[in-house]
Protein backbone atom coordinates (compact mmCIF):
# COMPACT_ATOMS: atom_id res chain seq x y z
CA UNK A 1 0.00 0.00 0.00
CA UNK A 2 3.16 2.57 1.44
CA UNK A 3 4.90 1.69 -1.94
CA UNK A 4 2.26 1.99 -4.35
CA UNK A 5 1.20 5.60 -2.86
CA UNK A 6 4.44 6.32 -3.11
CA UNK A 7 4.90 5.71 -6.74
CA UNK A 8 1.53 7.43 -7.46
CA UNK A 9 1.96 10.47 -5.96
CA UNK A 10 5.78 10.68 -7.59
CA UNK A 11 4.36 9.97 -11.37
CA UNK A 12 1.53 12.55 -10.85
CA UNK A 13 4.33 14.95 -10.00
CA UNK A 14 6.34 13.64 -13.26
CA UNK A 15 3.23 14.41 -14.97
CA UNK A 16 2.70 17.52 -14.09
CA UNK A 17 -0.54 16.81 -12.39
CA UNK A 18 -1.99 18.95 -10.15
CA UNK A 19 -5.49 17.40 -9.57
CA UNK A 20 -3.98 14.05 -8.71
CA UNK A 21 -1.19 14.77 -6.26
CA UNK A 22 -3.69 16.90 -4.39
CA UNK A 23 -6.15 14.04 -4.80
CA UNK A 24 -3.66 11.38 -3.79
CA UNK A 25 -1.98 13.49 -0.96
CA UNK A 26 -5.72 13.44 0.78
CA UNK A 27 -5.93 10.14 0.14
CA UNK A 28 -2.55 8.83 1.88
CA UNK A 29 -2.95 10.77 4.95
CA UNK A 30 -6.01 8.40 5.30
CA UNK A 31 -3.42 5.14 5.18
CA UNK A 32 0.15 7.22 5.99
CA UNK A 33 1.88 8.84 8.64
CA UNK A 34 2.67 12.58 7.13
CA UNK A 35 6.50 12.23 7.14
CA UNK A 36 5.58 9.58 4.54
CA UNK A 37 3.12 11.57 2.31
CA UNK A 38 6.44 13.98 2.32
CA UNK A 39 8.65 11.74 1.25
CA UNK A 40 7.20 10.84 -1.58
CA UNK A 41 6.57 14.76 -2.97
CA UNK A 42 10.00 15.37 -2.13
CA UNK A 43 11.31 12.78 -4.60
CA UNK A 44 8.53 13.43 -7.01
CA UNK A 45 10.22 16.86 -6.99
CA UNK A 46 13.67 15.88 -7.05
CA UNK A 47 12.90 13.46 -10.10
CA UNK A 48 11.89 16.52 -11.60
CA UNK A 49 15.07 18.07 -11.27
CA UNK A 50 17.01 15.33 -12.55
CA UNK A 51 15.14 15.93 -15.24
CA UNK A 52 15.59 19.00 -15.69
CA UNK A 53 19.27 18.69 -16.14
CA UNK A 54 19.34 15.63 -18.46
CA UNK A 55 17.02 18.31 -20.42
CA UNK A 56 13.78 16.38 -20.53
CA UNK A 57 12.23 19.21 -18.24
CA UNK A 58 11.93 22.92 -18.57
CA UNK A 59 11.68 25.39 -16.01
CA UNK A 60 7.85 26.47 -16.71
CA UNK A 61 7.63 22.87 -15.66
CA UNK A 62 9.44 23.03 -12.36
CA UNK A 63 7.57 25.84 -11.52
CA UNK A 64 4.46 24.42 -11.85
CA UNK A 65 5.34 21.61 -10.37
CA UNK A 66 6.88 23.41 -7.33
CA UNK A 67 3.35 25.59 -6.77
CA UNK A 68 1.03 22.57 -6.74
CA UNK A 69 3.46 20.68 -4.34
CA UNK A 70 3.07 23.52 -2.11
CA UNK A 71 -0.22 23.23 -1.99
CA UNK A 72 -0.14 19.52 -1.22
CA UNK A 73 2.64 20.60 1.80
CA UNK A 74 -0.02 23.29 3.08
CA UNK A 75 -2.44 20.15 3.57
CA UNK A 76 -0.23 17.84 5.29
CA UNK A 77 0.47 20.94 7.58
CA UNK A 78 -2.35 20.67 10.20
CA UNK A 79 -1.48 17.11 10.36
CA UNK A 80 2.21 17.16 11.20
CA UNK A 81 1.58 20.20 14.15
CA UNK A 82 -0.98 17.63 15.42
CA UNK A 83 1.69 14.87 15.47
CA UNK A 84 4.14 17.00 17.00
CA UNK A 85 2.03 18.75 19.74
CA UNK A 86 0.81 14.67 21.36
CA UNK A 87 4.54 14.67 21.14
CA UNK A 88 6.35 17.29 22.62
CA UNK A 89 4.98 20.89 23.40
CA UNK A 90 8.42 21.67 25.53
CA UNK A 91 10.13 22.92 21.96
CA UNK A 92 7.13 26.04 21.87
CA UNK A 93 8.90 29.50 22.15
CA UNK A 94 12.58 28.75 20.72
CA UNK A 95 13.18 31.18 17.92
CA UNK A 96 14.38 30.18 14.11
CA UNK A 97 14.62 32.65 11.85
CA UNK A 98 14.94 31.15 8.26
CA UNK A 99 15.50 32.38 4.67
CA UNK A 100 16.57 31.86 1.30
CA UNK A 101 20.00 33.55 0.79
CA UNK A 102 20.78 36.39 -1.17
CA UNK A 103 20.08 36.14 -5.17
CA UNK A 104 18.71 33.01 -4.95
CA UNK A 105 14.71 32.59 -5.36
CA UNK A 106 14.42 29.52 -4.60
CA UNK A 107 12.05 28.60 -1.48
CA UNK A 108 10.27 25.81 -1.82
CA UNK A 109 12.72 23.75 0.33
CA UNK A 110 13.13 26.44 2.54
CA UNK A 111 8.87 26.13 2.85
CA UNK A 112 9.15 22.98 4.15
CA UNK A 113 11.50 23.23 6.71
CA UNK A 114 9.32 26.30 8.23
CA UNK A 115 6.27 24.36 8.06
CA UNK A 116 8.39 21.15 9.98
CA UNK A 117 9.72 23.62 12.61
CA UNK A 118 6.79 25.30 12.93
CA UNK A 119 4.88 21.79 13.09
CA UNK A 120 7.43 20.97 15.95
CA UNK A 121 6.46 23.74 18.27
CA UNK A 122 9.18 26.19 16.84
CA UNK A 123 8.42 29.78 16.88
CA UNK A 124 9.35 30.30 13.00
CA UNK A 125 10.37 34.28 11.17
CA UNK A 126 10.62 32.86 7.67
CA UNK A 127 12.36 35.90 6.02
CA UNK A 128 11.23 34.72 2.64
CA UNK A 129 13.77 34.63 -0.30
CA UNK A 130 16.50 36.39 -2.17
CA UNK A 131 17.21 37.86 1.64
CA UNK A 132 20.20 39.33 2.34
CA UNK A 133 23.01 39.06 4.95
CA UNK A 134 22.45 42.50 6.47
CA UNK A 135 18.78 41.55 7.37
CA UNK A 136 19.23 38.19 8.18
CA UNK A 137 21.62 39.20 10.91
CA UNK A 138 19.32 42.59 11.92
CA UNK A 139 16.34 40.14 12.28
CA UNK A 140 18.27 37.60 14.44
CA UNK A 141 19.19 40.93 16.56
CA UNK A 142 15.25 42.24 16.73
CA UNK A 143 13.69 38.84 18.27
CA UNK A 144 17.13 37.15 19.98
CA UNK A 145 16.49 34.42 17.66
CA UNK A 146 18.63 30.93 19.28
CA UNK A 147 18.92 29.66 15.62
CA UNK A 148 19.30 31.08 11.70
CA UNK A 149 18.43 28.62 8.81
CA UNK A 150 20.08 29.65 5.48
CA UNK A 151 19.00 28.24 2.33
CA UNK A 152 21.16 27.95 -0.98
CA UNK A 153 19.81 26.51 -4.13
CA UNK A 154 22.84 27.90 -6.15
CA UNK A 155 26.37 27.34 -6.18
CA UNK A 156 26.62 30.91 -6.76
CA UNK A 157 24.76 31.53 -4.41
CA UNK A 158 25.81 29.49 -1.21
CA UNK A 159 28.66 31.73 -0.38
CA UNK A 160 25.77 34.37 1.28
CA UNK A 161 25.83 31.54 3.71
CA UNK A 162 29.18 32.10 4.92
CA UNK A 163 28.42 36.25 4.79
CA UNK A 164 25.75 35.65 7.15
CA UNK A 165 28.11 34.08 9.62
CA UNK A 166 30.78 36.42 9.23
CA UNK A 167 28.19 39.16 9.73
CA UNK A 168 27.01 37.58 13.00
CA UNK A 169 30.56 37.59 13.86
CA UNK A 170 31.44 40.94 13.36
CA UNK A 171 28.43 42.04 15.18
CA UNK A 172 29.34 40.12 18.36
CA UNK A 173 26.31 37.90 18.53
CA UNK A 174 27.97 34.54 16.69
CA UNK A 175 28.20 32.54 20.05
CA UNK A 176 24.70 33.25 20.91
CA UNK A 177 22.92 31.96 17.82
CA UNK A 178 23.20 28.31 16.39
CA UNK A 179 23.56 28.38 12.35
CA UNK A 180 22.25 25.48 10.34
CA UNK A 181 22.55 25.31 6.74
CA UNK A 182 20.68 23.50 3.67
CA UNK A 183 20.03 23.57 0.02
CA UNK A 184 21.33 21.55 -3.12
CA UNK A 185 24.60 22.64 -3.25
CA UNK A 186 25.36 22.36 0.34
CA UNK A 187 26.93 20.04 2.56
CA UNK A 188 28.40 18.28 6.07
CA UNK A 189 32.03 19.67 5.02
CA UNK A 190 30.64 22.76 3.25
CA UNK A 191 29.17 23.72 6.90
CA UNK A 192 32.00 22.61 8.99
CA UNK A 193 34.11 24.93 5.88
CA UNK A 194 32.10 27.86 6.60
CA UNK A 195 32.00 27.82 10.34
CA UNK A 196 28.13 26.80 10.65
CA UNK A 197 26.96 24.33 13.16
CA UNK A 198 24.84 21.97 11.55
CA UNK A 199 23.61 20.49 8.27
CA UNK A 200 20.69 19.17 7.37
CA UNK A 201 19.56 17.19 3.72
CA UNK A 202 15.92 17.73 4.32
CA UNK A 203 12.96 18.93 5.88
CA UNK A 204 13.07 15.92 8.20
CA UNK A 205 16.60 16.20 9.31
CA UNK A 206 16.71 19.58 9.85
CA UNK A 207 14.64 19.49 12.70
CA UNK A 208 16.15 16.99 14.26
CA UNK A 209 19.18 18.57 13.94
CA UNK A 210 18.09 21.89 15.39
CA UNK A 211 16.49 20.30 18.40
CA UNK A 212 19.94 18.46 18.95
CA UNK A 213 21.22 22.39 18.63
CA UNK A 214 19.27 23.38 21.36
CA UNK A 215 20.46 20.47 23.36
CA UNK A 216 17.16 18.19 22.66
CA UNK A 217 17.38 14.57 21.30
CA UNK A 218 19.54 14.26 18.23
Amino acid sequence: MENDLHHRIVHAILEIDEEETLKLTKESLEKLPPEKVISALSEGLRQMGDLFEKGQRYIPELVIAAEFVDKAFKILEPHLRQGEERKAGGWKGAKVVVATVEGDIHDLGKNLVSTMLSAAGFQVIDLGKDVSAETIVSKVEETDAQVVGLSALLTTTMAHQEEVIKLLTKRGIREKVKVIVGGAPASQSWAEQIGADAYAENAMEAVRKVKALLGGEP
